[in-house]
């Protein structure tokens, strides 16, 4: 520990960590989180989950994270594995090892943890006192570039799931008709659980999935309906050390109204599901006594579409302000952000404010669904100033589909008339104004409908930030963008296929973890590997997919329908918007998830 940078990553022992008696266990749990202490500490689902799975009785779940290159050099040098947080217990001695799969780019660091947890990486390879190795998180939507190396996925949320996972792995051990195989064929029987070895794929001449063939024809994700009676960690575990979000998170439902044609997590988060104002108010007192944090951030996809945002605000300022805790409420659209909810979000401190139009022009917002005008945008920044802000952050998306250069320069546009805002509705301007102006780079994700559009080459998104960089020379704009490579190699794995096992193998081998990392990201490394592996990086990123194509993923259903998906794609390429799910539903099938009732909107 003397040896690496940050070692209150490693030593465990936090306040609110959970330890129980090991002779009274049945099932073990290590839960994995691929990415460093600081990232994986601040995820409120693996927060959830390691606190649901403890709520059980003969269940432990115990945490770790991958190491920084420091503490990996070490763990080799000293020929040591990688442990748990808990009881130092290495990765393979448990009997279940699940990992949550955020982003695609963190897949290398789950080989590597397999590897230095001494967990062979090919479920294959893995015999009968090897762990079961179960993924889950919005990744596992797709689960198939990582198909060689997990045992099953989990699909959907989690809080019923795994415990139903954890009890079939305790009753199997008991009645002695436990092996890996037998457990697998039965944990593919219960619902929302995708089990890899059980399908087989095969392709057509040119590259493109014939046919997948397996049973459940196809694995329908799980949902939590009662969010108001589900776990949530009001004692959670409390980290020793700095961490990227270090607050209260309060979820306040799941699910968005919009129906963003880019944005994954709309879709596969459907239906939307909300917790009581009551509920929200009592865990927040409970969490933030718990904790001692002086700060809490309101958690949705949008947090100003939850209904009584307003008088949530209120009764948690009432207990808030006293205290000098500060309220803070990322995800606020610009339609309905108002002078009423800024008084509200400062009177305790002041944080930032983003706004993320996504696109700089109303034919583009329309094509994406972003149903948010330029008035909306410049009307918030206005409140926004009046009320005494004096920075504001504005986020964009390059290279969606049909963009011009017109959509292109219509950002520097929009940002020029922020500006102009400014100018006109800050009651003081002699501490100036900070724009800041930030675009990422469009990946069609699955089970959006774009999901068939292609990528920009890494070409024409270089030319467009320079487009963009040499339209907005204002000092009071600032101008920061997403790394088109990155981006590629994203693209490459998010629409991927089984075939990409071989390519992760090799990055995980030759390049270690942390590719999410910018300073560990290897751009020619990724590029050697897909061609080593005879596969084309374009093929999975920039080519347009056919309307009836077998998509890799199609053995996964999130509940919203292909039909939906291909309406909107089509509503998208004539420029026609779709109403939110509160002012008209979209009969898009989710809500058929729901025993009772329908979507809360």
């Amino acid at each position: 520990l003397k040896q690496v940078l940050k070692p209150g990553r490693y030593t465990g022992g936090e306040y609110g960590q959970v330890i129980k008696d090991l002779s009274k266990i049945k099932c073990r749990w290590a839960f994995a989180f691929p990415d460093t202490y600081e990232i994986g500490m601040s995820n409120l689902g693996v927060r959830i989950l390691y606190g649901c799975l403890n709520e059980v009785d003969d269940v432990y779940c115990e945490r770790a994270y991958a190491p920084w290159v420091d503490m990996e050099e070490q763990l080799v040098k000293y020929g040591l594995p990688l442990t748990s947080h808990e009881t130092g217990t290495p990765l393979n001695e448990f009997d279940i090892l699940g990992f949550t799969l955020q982003y695609e780019l963190c897949y290398t660091n789950v080989l590597n943890m397999l590897k230095l947890g001494r967990v062979p990486l090919l479920s294959a390879d893995r015999g009968e006192d090897d762990p079961i190795v179960i993924g889950g998180g919005p990744c596992s939507y797709n689960p198939e570039p990582l198909a060689d190396f997990f045992d099953v996925f989990s699909i959907g949320e989690g809080e019923e799931a795994l415990p139903e996972f954890s009890r079939l792995y305790i009753k199997m051990k008991e009645d002695g008709s436990y092996t890996r195989k037998s457990f697998l064929h039965e944990a593919a029987k219960l619902p929302g659980f995708y089990v890899p070895s059980l399908y087989d794929v095969s392709y057509n001449d040119d590259g493109t999935v014939k046919a997948i063939d397996g049973e459940p024809r196809r694995v329908l994700k799980r949902i939590v309906e009662d969010l108001d009676g589900s776990y949530f960690p009001v004692q959670t575990v409390v980290p020793s050390t700095e961490i990227v979000h270090d607050r209260t998170v309060l979820e306040l439902f799941r699910g968005c109204i919009r129906g963003c044609r880019f944005c994954q997590a709309g879709y596969v988060y459907h239906p939307v599901r909300s917790k009581s104002r009551d509920t929200l108010t009592a865990q927040a007192k409970q969490a933030l006594a718990y904790s001692g944090y002086e700060e809490i951030s309101l958690s949705s996809l949008s947090t100003s579409d939850y209904r009584e945002i307003e008088e949530l605000c209120d009764g948690l300022l009432e207990w808030c302000e006293p205290r000098k805790t500060g309220l803070s409420l990322p995800s606020l659209r610009a339609d309905n952000f108002s002078m009423e909810l800024m008084k509200k979000v400062q009177r305790v401190r002041r944080s930032g404010l983003t706004f993320a139009p996504e696109a700089g022009s109303q034919r583009l917002r329309d094509v994406i669904n972003k149903n948010v005008t330029e008035q909306d945008i410049l009307n918030s920044c206005a409140t926004a100033f009046e009320g005494g802000w004096n920075s504001v952050k504005l986020y964009f998306m390059l290279g969606l589909p049909t963009e011009t250069d017109e959509d292109v320069l219509a950002i520097a546009d929009l940002a020029y008339k922020v500006l102009s805002t400014w100018k006109r509705t800050a009651p003081n301007k002699s501490r100036g104004v900070r724009i800041t102006v930030s675009t990422s780079c469009f990946v069609p994700k699955p089970m959006t409908p774009f999901q068939w559009c292609a990528q920009d080459s890494i070409e024409q998104f270089e030319r467009k930030q320079q487009l963009l960089k040499d339209a907005m020379k204002n000092r009071a704009i600032s101008y920061s963008w997403h790394s088109p490579k990155v981006s590629a190699i994203e693209a490459v794995l998010a629409r991927g296929d089984r075939r990409l096992g071989s390519v992760l193998e090799k990055m995980a081998l030759s390049s270690g973890g942390l590719q999410a990392w910018e300073e560990y990201f290897d751009f020619d490394a990724w590029m050697k590997a897909i061609a080593d592996s005879g596969l084309d990086a374009d093929f999975y990123a920039r080519r347009v997919r056919a309307e009836d194509e077998v998509m890799p993923w199609d053995m996964i259903d999130d509940g919203v329908s292909r039909g939906h998906l291909l309406r909107e794609l089509h509503k998208a390429m004539r420029g026609e918007t779709s109403p939110d799910c509160r002012s008209q539903c979209s009969h898009c099938g989710a809500d058929s998830l729901l025993r009772e009732g329908g979507c809360d909107e």
